[in-house]
């Protein structure tokens, strides 16, 4: 059992040696050496968790707080380190969405696959 474990700390070791991580972390660093990016940054996070804690629960967004968000993520976008930020991010996102699939395959051939079933 240990062996699985040892290799999920290969992993983890792997991924911080990473070129996709050492950019994150380098742009993260940045933007909080910047007080602009990072109260931008902070005020777009703060808004999309406020929204997300509000569909979890099963409240309705308003229009204007679906225009809001957009506003804010368009203004967010046009900050350069903000935006490299989010790119460098959504690269990460795709290594581990693929690491994801990889390490639950083995339960996809006992259970299935309920996302690829038509």
């Amino acid at each position: 059992m240990s062996n699985v474990y040892d290799k999920a700390h290969e992993l983890k070791k792997a991924i911080a040696e990473s070129e996709e991580f050492s950019a994150l972390k380098s742009m993260h660093e940045q933007i909080e050496a910047d007080e602009i990016a990072k109260k931008m940054l902070e005020n777009f996070r703060n808004l999309q968790l406020e929204l997300q804690q509000k569909q979890m629960q099963g409240i309705q967004i308003t229009e204007e707080e679906a225009q809001k968000a957009q506003q804010q993520f368009e203004l967010v976008q046009q900050h350069e380190l903000i935006s490299k930020l989010m790119e460098a991010e959504q690269r990460l996102s795709v290594i581990i969405g693929d690491i994801n699939k990889i390490i639950t395959e083995p339960l996809e051939e006992i259970y299935g696959n309920p996302e690829g079933q038509q």
